[in-house]
């Protein structure tokens, strides 16, 4: 299967092309596929001390590459997550600072966002969108209108992997997609119908660079794993067992995946990244939560770092193998990482990330403080001193004083739990987390508002 449509967004690649940004002859360039799961626990891989998950791929491909032990993404749930993924920015910076709606409408990543598709495409590269969007349901918002010259998946938050309907809240509705035409595939398990079309993407522009953005509909629930992994993991406790079964799954897809880049001939010259959208989910939904954060306080939802530090590598050409990183990274330094890496000097006007090149050499941070924002939270990090306003923690590890707690800081050089809020015996650190987050890019007068009066003086 030929990736056969032409976005009907060109404005951002026109703009690209007057700037200087036009294809290249792209033989020399490396291939990128990125895959995110959802939902998946800060430390949930072998790799990064899981002993009782079996993810050999994902454990290899780190052998192969990088893997950041202190990697952030943007926002704690998905669609702004994803957007920070696409635009190399903060989710402000890309204008998506919440989940796109569940209902069919004009809301989502805004059109005149330039994506990292859009950005390779302009460079000459074949361009594939493969399971979730959940960036927008209609017009100018799906994946065709964003770069992508092949696309299949989802565009809701999740969807059952049999029936392919999204049940999350009524009415109940069938949500699959082909290059924006919906199409039915009824019982056909849907981790197996991704694999499928991302190896006749390969087969079909293994002579051209290639991009796939394979975006898993695992371990967010439903947690349908695999049936061998459900067997494998039988003799665990729910709601662990489920999980595990779903990040085998997601595992299992990988090593399909690096079997046909391998079975093309395209592997040595393809950049791998993984990483997962945001922290594991607590919710009714997933039985309560199977994810693990190990130390570290929080999950989906909240600014704590098992909401916001997940699993992350980087592998392939240009990436040095078997190195573990242990500077803070964030989402948005992918997109300058890849351009970085795929030799592409020019990149869309107001990209907010950095390479993260300088650290396969000198693990030094690339910033000095970093900042989130979800409605009325809002957190800020600079060295092992954290902010956060309005801070919610589903994992329940710690309970939260709605007043005490309201302004909580904490210091992950020693507390990497953040289970002690030392506002009160701190001050000054407050007051000058609070200037620091005044002078970030997105701040808002309003953000002010989340603050009790005395500390907005």
């Amino acid at each position: 299967m030929r990736a056969s449509l032409i976005p009907t967004s060109w404005g951002p690649i026109l703009l690209l092309a007057m700037a200087g940004c036009v294809p290249l002859a792209a033989a020399d360039r490396p291939n990128v596929v990125i895959v995110m799961s959802d939902d998946q626990g800060t430390l949930d891989l072998g790799c990064y001390g899981a002993a009782d998950l079996h993810t050999p791929n994902l454990d290899r491909l780190a052998a192969r590459g990088v893997r950041f032990s202190q990697f952030y993404v943007g926002s704690a749930v998905c669609s702004p997550s994803r957007a920070s993924l696409l635009t190399g920015k903060s989710p402000s910076g890309a204008g998506l600072e919440v989940n796109a709606p569940r209902n069919p409408g004009h809301a989502g990543l805004p059109p005149e966002q330039v994506t990292l598709a859009e950005l390779l495409q302009a460079h000459g590269y074949a361009t594939a969108q493969i399971g979730k969007w959940h960036l927008g349901h209609e017009a100018p918002l799906r994946p065709v209108d964003q770069g992508f010259e092949y696309s299949f998946g989802h565009y809701q938050g999740c969807i059952d992997n049999y029936s392919h309907f999204f049940y999350w809240v009524p009415p109940n509705r069938h949500d699959l997609w082909e290059n924006g035409r919906e199409i039915h595939e009824e019982g056909r398990y849907f981790p197996d119908a991704m694999n499928e079309r991302a190896r006749r993407f390969i087969a079909a522009n293994r002579d051209r660079p290639f991009f796939i953005y394979f975006a898993a509909n695992l371990p967010h629930y439903p947690l349908q794993g695999m049936a061998k992994w459900r067997e494998y993991y039988g003799g665990l406790p729910m709601p662990r067992r489920d999980y595990a079964a779903a990040v085998s799954t997601v595992d299992d897809q990988v090593g399909r995946l690096l079997a046909d880049l391998a079975a093309y001939g395209v592997l040595d010259n393809t950049l791998l990244v993984f990483l997962s959208d945001h922290g594991h989910s607590c919710e009714d939904r997933a039985f309560g939560g199977g994810g693990w954060s190990g130390p570290m306080r929080g999950a989906k939802f909240g600014l704590f770092e098992g909401g916001i530090r997940v699993p992350a590598i980087l592998a392939g050409p240009g990436v040095p193998a078997g190195r573990i990183i242990a500077s803070s990274a964030m989402q948005m330094d992918l997109l300058p990482t890849i351009a970085d890496l795929c030799g592409i000097e020019r990149l869309p006007a107001r990209v907010e990330g950095s390479s993260l090149r300088p650290l396969f050499t000198d693990d030094r941070p690339l910033r000095d403080v970093m900042y989130w924002r979800m409605g009325e939270r809002w957190a800020v990090r600079k060295g092992p001193w954290k902010l956060l306003v309005n801070p919610r923690d589903d994992s329940g590890r710690h309970p939260l004083d709605p007043e005490a707690d309201r302004v909580f800081l904490a210091n992950l050089e020693t507390d990497i739990g953040e289970s002690r809020n030392l506002a009160a015996g701190n001050p000054e650190k407050v007051r000058e987390l609070i200037a620091e987050y005044r002078r970030w890019l997105h701040f808002a007068p309003a953000d002010l508002e989340q603050l009790p009066l005395a500390w907005r003086r």
